[in-house]
């Protein structure tokens, strides 16, 4: 890759009103670097503990596989994607190439919000109606509402491909081939992201401050708790905020505005305006983009740091077996005097 050369990089089909800066591939790609080792790395050491939870029907066992396939899935797919920002924005592989890892791309991160949502949901549950919730905390609503997550998300997204006519980017002149990124965006794709800006992000964003403003503020006033249960609730909450914070929230903000400088702009009036603007604003959105990806990295960490079960099967995977049927006769005791508090 050339870093030198800060070029632009100007396609001459209309389409394409934005000019690419080679130099800001650089960082794109070390992101995506980081993403992908460190991604692999994490989910591929928590897969195996959050497997046997699963085996013991487990309710958050089976989100967090859920989460770690599609992130697996995603991961898997980074090295296209590092690819394409080491060829300055290149697509060397064809549109249906583009199409896959696209939608695995944007899937992925959708599927990550709501069953976030569902993880956090299940924790409200958990502590503010324990007794109440056992009925309805079983393995087969888990797998129900995964599989309802991947079948909503994957169906909208589907709906996508039909409308982002990727093969628009294509510029025969420069002989530049760029994945999803088309400028000026379809005017349906527009619509989209204004829906799942709000359907798919600001909801969810609700969902998840109501719950753990319930949660915090329940064991906050519970005399029974120790300290350290507490500082473990307190952790998964301002974690998960933490996630849509970093992770989620500065992607979403620049699709919102790009979207509604788009029907501004919706006219050949303002279309050098919107050109000017989406030129300004590329590099901001590709590397919110970018970080959206970090996502992979922290779900695995966050939900081993707070979870007990998977938590002591880690261990038990790397050492001191003996050491930990101490430890785990210790934890059964625990969980049948308090129940309700392990759960969190």
């Amino acid at each position: 890759m050339n870093i030198t050369d800060s070029t632009p990089v100007k396609a001459s089909n209309s389409s394409l009103c934005v000019e690419i800066e080679k130099s800001a591939s650089e960082f794109l790609v070390s992101i995506y670097i980081l993403a992908f080792i460190f991604g692999l790395v994490f989910n591929v050491l928590t897969l195996g503990p959050v497997w046997q939870q699963v085996r013991r029907e487990n309710v958050l066992g089976i989100f967090l596989l859920s989460l770690s396939i599609s992130d697996m899935s995603f991961i898997f797919t980074m090295p296209l994607w590092i690819n394409y920002y080491l060829q300055d924005h290149q697509w060397k592989l064809g549109v249906i190439s583009c199409n896959v890892v696209g939608f695995i791309y944007y899937s992925n991160m959708y599927i990550s919000i709501f069953l976030l949502c569902c993880i956090s949901v299940d924790r409200c549950l958990v502590v503010t109606q324990p007794l109440r919730s056992t009925a309805h905390r079983t393995s087969r609503y888990a797998w129900a509402q995964c599989v309802a997550v991947y079948v909503v998300v994957v169906g909208l997204h589907i709906t996508v491909l039909f409308n982002d006519n990727l093969t628009d980017v294509h510029d025969d002149v420069n002989n530049s081939d760029r994945c999803y990124e088309t400028y000026p965006m379809p005017r349906p794709v527009a619509l989209f992201n204004m829906i799942r800006v709000g359907v798919g992000f600001l909801l969810p964003l609700l969902v998840l401050a109501v719950c753990y403003w319930k949660v915090l503020a329940t064991v906050g006033q519970s005399p029974g708790l120790s300290a350290q249960v507490k500082r473990k609730v307190r952790l998964l909450s301002f974690g998960v905020i933490g996630i849509f914070s970093i992770c989620f929230a500065p992607y979403h903000i620049i699709l919102l505005v790009r979207s509604l400088v788009f029907y501004y702009s919706n006219n050949t009036h303002h279309e050098g305006r919107y050109c000017q603007f989406e030129q300004n604003m590329h590099f901001f959105f590709s590397c919110t983009l970018a970080l959206s990806s970090l996502n992979c990295v922290v779900d695995p960490v966050l939900y081993v740091l707070v979870s007990n079960g998977v938590q002591e099967e880690v261990k038990m995977c790397f050492g001191g077996r003996s050491k930990m049927k101490t430890v785990d006769g210790v934890l059964t005791a625990t969980i049948r005097t308090k129940s309700n508090i392990n759960l969190i």
